[in-house]
């Protein structure tokens, strides 16, 4: 009995370290108030750079700090911001406006205003690339609204892409111990997001959607496309071009939504690592359950599963992350030129493109969207 305890322990211990490590970075991190919204006035330089966001959430507005709490909203709120982004910066960590702002060094807000959904909207399709792509990031756990803001603006600057991407901040707590509160905030998310990436592809001007998730964001993701599917939405899912970053997902749950959704015309993409230490604590908490965003693409099960479901399965261990973890690689995607994170270019998926690929981050820079060190492992 007692060696079975031990084992037990054994067993449990890396998950349960790896859960303590995020109470500790956090706690030791200073994370950004709703004060790094406000609009700050900087004097016009000649290499001055910046970038356009547009955001949709579902948060509940905190009228006294002027920002978006964690509580659910019945409607969403839509606003338009421009940053001032510092010009040398290094990596992927962002450095947040102080009282003595340098923008040398830090990202700051220097324009901010709230729009109705219309103008959203018109807004919205001025930043229709040519290709007739649009991007939307729906960010993960633990995320306030202001980091998932500053994220989607680092992303935009590094890509270096043309108009203004969308953030989808959906009302997560924000906090290492609001994993299964996040959870259900994602699912009571569904129709909001629902409704914004309609609302989008109403529009003829939009010929692909982005919908671009990380971690817990994924399973949001997945989640409205299925209820998309199942409300025979085929004209608004034909447009979406999925891509799941460190999917926090259960295997059989994803397994379950694919059945659900079908095949899509372009195909789903998971970017995924098996270093990944932030699922090790969530497949933890979920009883040891297996997450999508550790799948081993040198499981020839795995290899297979992705051409059967048409898949593309991209290990993406090759890029340095910046949290300790391995979970935020995604973030440093959008320096090697890709359009958010995306694998397309603009041709129409074939059957050739599903099936398992490793991300070369040190020949990446010299393709675009991404040079793919590896083969597509067969295709029906």
């Amino acid at each position: 009995m007692e060696q079975r305890r031990l084992n037990g322990l054994a067993k449990i211990a890396p998950a349960v370290l790896v859960t303590l490590g995020l109470v500790t970075l956090t706690g030791c991190v200073s994370r950004p108030s709703p004060d790094v919204l406000k609009p700050v006035h900087l004097q016009a330089r000649a290499d001055e750079t910046g970038v356009g966001v547009l955001t949709a959430t579902n948060r509940t507005p905190d009228t006294v700090r002027g920002g978006f709490g964690s509580a659910w909203a019945d409607n969403l709120t839509y606003e338009q911001y421009a940053f001032s982004v510092p010009p040398d910066r290094k990596g992927v960590t962002i450095a947040y406006p102080t009282s003595t702002l340098d923008p040398e060094r830090q990202f700051a807000v220097i324009d901010r205003k709230q729009l109705a959904k219309d103008a959203f909207v018109e807004e919205a399709l001025r930043s229709v690339q040519p290709d007739g792509t649009i991007g939307i990031f729906v960010h993960g756990y633990n995320y306030s609204y202001q980091e998932a803001l500053y994220r989607t603006a680092q992303i935009a600057a590094d890509a270096k892409m043309p108009g203004a991407p969308i953030l989808f901040s959906w009302p997560s707590a924000a906090a290492v111990a609001g994993y299964v509160a996040d959870r259900d905030a994602a699912l009571a998310s569904r129709s909001a997001l629902d409704s914004l990436v309609t609302s989008l592809s109403a529009s003829g001007k939009v010929k692909r959607i982005v919908l671009f998730g990380h971690s817990m964001g994924g399973f949001l993701v997945m989640e409205t496309v299925r209820q998309l599917k199942l409300q025979h939405r085929d004209d608004v899912v034909g447009k979406l071009a999925v891509i799941l970053a460190a999917p926090d997902i259960d295997v059989d749950v994803f397994r379950s939504q694919l059945k659900d959704i079908g095949r899509m015309p372009i195909p789903i993409s998971l970017l995924v690592s098996k270093d990944d230490r932030a699922l090790v604590a969530s497949s933890f908490i979920a009883g040891e359950r297996p997450r999508v965003g550790r799948l081993d693409i040198n499981d020839p099960v795995i290899e297979e599963a992705a051409v059967k479901e048409r898949l593309r399965v991209i290990d993406i261990t090759s890029i340095q992350a910046s949290d300790g973890l391995g979970h935020d690689r995604y973030a440093s995607l959008a320096k090697f030129g890709a359009q958010l994170a995306s694998f397309e270019s603009g041709r129409p998926s074939t059957a050739g493109d599903v099936g398992a690929y490793v991300f070369d981050a040190a020949g990446a820079a010299v393709a675009s969207p991404f040079r793919l060190a590896g083969r597509v492992v067969g295709a029906h």
